[in-house]
């Protein structure tokens, strides 16, 4: 084996965790939790994850292990990779056994419901205040299986204190994975949140053979509700042109292994959600972050009409045909609206 670097522990052994697990373990010691013992079991005798990204070894330094202590003891990096719905929980139960002077890195996506939190919000909400300048949000467009590839990937990572984030960036690149810095946490998160909603629609779009013409003006349309909604929250205008906005969105609007894309090529083709969630194997985050950042939104008094639109079909109060049409025939208005 060889020489590792400093202890870095990622939480969640799915397809983005372990993908980050394999990239960190190029000079560092990590440690991989799992909440299924039986898959920390293969991943330590195999090196290989049975579920996510099977067919790609993982190398020697990626350990795995089900003790969420274990795994945080002495960890000066986390990378949290779970699902959205279950950050609260995880990281509540992680708390207790984070260091005090250790990095955090959010790689989730998504916007709590019942809250209208972003994920570091949700991260402020439940550790203590000592962890919250050093909470590290990683988004872009990055596809789990192709960072496992060492294929080229560009990422953004966002801190209000950035010079953490720059030591994550240090940490992080390498010749196949580059990072940038920002201090706009909050355009970040949003535009890695909201990207998966606009792909549901495009994809909703595509299953109903609308054509490139409708495919481009979602993307654009769908751009301009992103920034809205982050601009009200606090965000930059022009965090939502970059790698965790603009970059993001095309990527998971128009790549075949979207999971929102798919499920909404599927809504669109007439399939039935439930069915179509069944077959995933994999979360889909933008099902809870449409009805979250509808839920938001209201509160806020900023409009989405994508958003609401792909939430009336997933919701099954109109077709997909239908909300097409209602898009199509709303109140005509300015582009600067």
């Amino acid at each position: 084996m060889r020489a590792v670097g400093q202890p870095i522990a990622v939480l969640g052994a799915g397809s983005f965790g372990t993908c980050l697990a394999m990239l960190c373990a190029r000079e560092n010691d990590v440690l991989l939790w799992a909440r299924d013992e039986e898959v920390a079991r293969t991943i330590n005798r195999e090196h290989r994850n049975p579920r996510y990204l099977s067919g790609i070894p993982l190398p020697g330094e990626v350990r795995a292990t089900s003790d969420l202590e274990e795994t945080l003891r002495g960890r000066e990096m986390v990378v949290c990779a779970v699902p959205s719905h279950s950050v609260r929980e995880v990281m509540q139960r992680a708390a207790p056994f984070l260091e005090p002077e250790g990095v955090l890195v959010s790689a989730v996506k998504g916007i709590e419901y019942e809250t209208g939190m972003t994920m570091h919000q949700v991260l402020e909400d439940v550790l203590p205040h000592v962890h919250h300048p050093r909470i590290v949000c990683l988004s872009g467009p990055s596809f789990a299986i192709e960072i496992a590839q060492r294929l080229p990937t560009v990422v953004t990572l966002a801190c209000r204190e950035e010079a953490y984030a720059i030591s994550v960036q240090a940490t992080l690149s390498c010749p196949w994975f580059r990072c940038y810095s920002s201090q706009d946490v909050m355009g970040v998160e949003i535009g890695g949140a909201l990207k998966n909603v606009i792909a549901i629609a495009v994809g909703i779009g595509d299953g109903q053979l609308q054509g490139f013409n409708s495919r481009a003006a979602m993307m654009t349309r769908g751009l301009a509700e992103i920034t809205r909604l982050g601009v009200a929250l606090g965000a930059e205008r022009s965090t939502f042109l970059g790698l965790s906005g603009m970059g993001d969105l095309l990527l998971t609007c128009t790549g075949d292994l979207s999971r929102n894309r798919r499920v909404g090529l599927a809504l669109g083709q007439g399939r039935d959600l439930a069915d179509v969630l069944a077959g995933m194997g994999e979360v889909v985050e933008g099902i809870q972050t449409t009805r979250a950042a509808c839920r938001l939104a209201e509160r806020l008094g900023v409009d989405l009409p994508i958003s609401q639109a792909v939430r009336q079909v997933i919701d099954g109060e109109v077709s997909p045909a239908e909300a097409g049409r209602l898009l199509m025939t709303r109140q005509l208005r300015s582009e600067a609206e």
